[in-house]
């Protein structure tokens, strides 16, 4: 776990989703400086987590876009106003410090901001585990895979029978020195034209069974799958546990905003009923909300705006025309979007 560390910022963005990000990008040009925090150890929320390697057709400008290239580009774009990451910390508490608030995370780091964004999505996002696998997080154990060129030439184990094991499965055939999936059932809930192709690729796929035990000496080197009355050791520098997420509002039900159905509701100005607190994504609610990425977007804007003339009175709510701005030198780099 990262050091505790402590920081003060304009606005602090509790979630490194899609909208958590394009806030950090629309707070860096309102001039206005950030941290997000968030609990997964890397950015990009679910997308990063369970489609990194699916394409998304409804993001504007997009034709398609896998979901770790939205990522990469949001990171990006976001980059030459330097907010600050705390990856891999819960924000824990919600307290007033003076005009603003101060968040304090599990690993008892501190942000204190003059406003704060809560752009959580359905809330935390925690990894089911593998019991036997938790000795080798991060030493060939992972929950996702956000870079398939990190298999590179291993012998990678996934565990799973939805979308993200069979995706990944397919997407690490020509990448992997060998992949198998592992299953407890012998009916794979993934999509079945998916499944089909699975069992058609070069995937050893071992079902009605399961990991019981990992094993290696610094790193992991060898997975035990048991199948009935059979057991199994099989070669394995990498085990994805592609077993689903859980996810849950935890401490942000407890900071004092308004919920229903377990979201926060907004105004048309995407505040709370906490001053200088907004929330944006799928974790707020009002009235005839759609649930898209580029619905969040558009919150994530309007929430900035908002808490940008809250912190500067006199500030004009309608922002310069992006053209007609001077950004930092890196942002006029044009980058050409991944295919």
């Amino acid at each position: 776990m990262a050091r505790p560390t402590e920081s003060t910022v304009d606005i602090a963005i509790v979630g490194a989703g899609p909208a958590g990000l394009y806030g950090a990008y629309y707070a860096g040009f309102r001039g206005l400086s950030t941290a997000v925090i968030d609990a997964l150890p890397q950015p990009g929320g679910q997308v990063a987590a369970l489609y990194p390697e699916k394409r998304l057709y409804d993001v504007a400008g997009h034709v398609a876009v896998k979901g770790r290239h939205l990522i990469d580009n949001l990171l990006e774009q976001a980059a030459p106003f330097d907010p600050r990451y705390l990856l891999g910390q819960t924000a824990t508490t919600l307290t007033p410090d003076g005009a603003g608030w101060t968040i304090g995370t599990d690993n008892g780091s501190r942000v204190h901001a003059g406003a704060v964004v809560i752009a959580a999505g359905l809330g935390r996002f925690v990894p089911r585990t593998l019991p036997c696998s938790l000795p080798y997080e991060g030493r060939g154990v992972a929950y996702h895979v956000p870079r398939l060129e990190e298999h590179q030439d291993r012998d990678v184990v996934i565990v799973g029978g939805g979308d993200s094991a069979v995706d990944w499965a397919l997407a690490l055939v020509p990448i992997a020195r060998s992949v198998t999936v592992v299953h407890r059932r012998a009916v794979f809930r993934a999509h079945e034209h998916s499944v089909q192709q699975m069992y058609a690729a070069p995937v050893r796929v071992i079902t009605d069974a399961q990991v019981t035990a990992c094993h290696g000496t610094v790193r992991l080197e060898q997975v035990e799958v048991r199948a009935g009355d059979t057991s199994l050791m099989l070669p394995a520098q990498s085990l994805v546990a592609a077993l689903g997420f859980s996810s849950n509002l935890g401490p942000i039900a407890d900071w004092g905003v308004q919920l229903e159905n377990r979201q926060v509701l907004v105004d048309a100005a995407m505040r709370t009923d906490l001053p200088q607190v907004y929330a944006v994504g799928d974790g707020c609610a009002y009235t005839g909300r759609v649930p898209l990425i580029s619905v969040g977007f558009g919150e994530a804007a309007t929430a900035v705006n908002h808490a940008a003339v809250a912190l500067r009175p006199g500030s004009r709510l309608a922002p310069e025309h992006s053209s007609d701005t001077s950004f930092p030198a890196a942002a006029l780099v044009p980058t050409a979007v991944p295919a």
